[in-house]
C-alpha cells in the first residue's frame, strides 16, 4: 500500500439523489417524503432563464421552511454555471439566507479545478461573514470533455478542501463530445456495449484515489424502470455509490440497487470471520465455500459491511 493515502473527508449515504426543479415549489414537499437520501433543488438546467430569480427565492424559502433533516435528507442546491450572470447571486443569497440548513452546493459543468476553487473561496468568505458553524460541502458535475480531461486534477486538488463528490452528467457529456445519441443514460443500439463505461470508470477511479464519492447521473426514460435499474447496476459494478433520480418513481429503484442485499452482507461477514480465524492460526488466507479468500477479500468484504452499516444508521 502506498504511503500516500487520501481518506474520505465526509461520509454520507448517497444511494440516490433526487433532482427537483427550483421553479416548481409544489414538488418540494413530495420530494421531501420520497425516502431519498439526497435531494438537490435545481437552479440550473431545469429552470428557464426568465424563472431563475424566482426559483432562487423558492429554494431559499423551502430550505428554511421544510424539515429536511427531520426526514433524513441531505440537502444540496445545484447553482447556475460559472459562465452565467446568476451564479454569484445564487451562492451569496443561499449562504446569507439559508446557509445554516444547507449541506452541499452542486457545481455544474466543472471543467478545471479553479472552477471548484472559485466557489470554495466564496463559501469561505460568506461563512465567516455570517458566522456559520457548519461547513457547506461542494459536489461537482463532470459533464464536459474538458471536465473529463481534467477529472484527476479536479479530484486531487479538491480533495484537500470542500469537494466531497463527483457526478457524471451523461446528457451534457454526450453533447460536449458530439456523441451521436439523444438518449439520456440508456444503452445505444449502435454501440456494442455501454457507451459511457469508460467515462464513468475514469471518474470513479479519480474519486476513489482521492477520497471522493462517485455518483452516476440521470436516466431519462421514467417509463423504463428496468432500463434504469440496468444503468444503476452498471454504475454500481464500476464503484459508484449512487445514482440520480429525475422522478420520485426512480428513488426506490436506486435504493434497491445501491443497498447491499442480505445475502451479500451475510457472505461478507462470513469472509471476515473466516479470515479472523485463519489469522489466529497464523495463516494469511483461508478457504470459504470452496474458494480462496485473502487480504483483498477482506477489504472487499469490509466495503460491503461498512456500506450496510451506514445505511442502517441512516434509517
Amino acid at each position: 500500500m502506498s504511503h500516500t493515502l487520501y481518506a474520505a473527508s465526509v461520509q454520507r449515504v448517497q444511494r440516490c439523489e433526487l433532482a427537483v426543479p427550483g421553479s416548481n415549489p409544489g414538488m418540494f414537499e413530495k420530494a421531501l417524503k420520497s425516502g431519498v437520501d439526497f435531494i438537490f433543488l435545481d437552479l440550473e438546467d431545469a429552470v428557464a432563464p426568465d424563472d431563475k430569480i424566482q426559483a432562487r427565492k423558492n429554494v431559499i424559502e423551502a430550505i428554511n421552511d421544510l424539515d429536511w433533516q427531520g426526514h433524513g435528507v441531505t440537502l444540496s442546491v445545484r447553482i447556475n454555471g460559472l459562465d452565467t450572470q446568476f451564479m454569484v447571486r445564487d451562492v451569496v443569497d443561499l449562504i446569507e439566507q439559508a446557509g445554516r440548513k444547507l449541506d452541499t452546493i452542486l457545481i455544474p459543468k466543472v471543467g478545471v479545478y479553479s472552477d471548484v476553487y472559485m466557489v470554495e473561496a466564496m463559501l469561505s468568505q460568506l461563512e465567516m461573514q455570517q458566522g456559520l458553524k457548519n461547513r457547506v460541502g461542494i459536489e461537482a458535475l463532470i459533464e464536459t470533455a474538458l471536465g473529463m480531461a481534467n477529472v484527476e486534477d479536479i479530484a486531487r486538488n479538491g480533495a484537500s478542501g470542500r469537494l466531497e463528490a463527483l457526478h457524471f452528467g451523461v446528457a451534457d457529456y454526450a453533447a460536449s463530445n458530439r456523441a451521436r445519441t439523444t438518449n439520456i443514460g440508456g444503452l445505444n443500439p449502435d454501440y456494442p456495449g455501454d457507451q459511457w463505461h469508460a467515462a464513468i470508470s475514469r471518474m470513479t477511479v479519480a474519486c476513489r484515489a482521492y477520497g471522493l464519492r462517485p455518483i452516476d447521473g440521470p436516466f431519462g426514460d421514467i417509463k423504463d424502470p428496468d432500463g434504469y435499474k440496468l444503468a444503476a447496476r452498471r454504475a454500481a459494478a464500476l464503484g459508484c455509490e449512487g445514482k440520480w433520480a429525475i422522478h420520485p418513481s426512480q428513488v426506490a429503484l436506486a435504493n434497491d440497487v445501491f443497498t447491499p442485499p442480505a445475502a451479500e452482507i451475510e457472505k461478507a461477514q462470513r469472509i471476515l470471520v473466516a479470515l479472523k480465524e485463519a489469522a489466529a492460526q497464523g495463516k494469511g488466507a483461508a478457504a470459504l465455500d470452496g474458494r480462496l479468500i485473502d487480504a483483498a477479500s477482506e477489504r472487499m468484504a469490509n466495503n460491503v459491511v461498512r456500506t450496510a452499516e451506514a445505511i442502517a444508521a441512516r434509517k
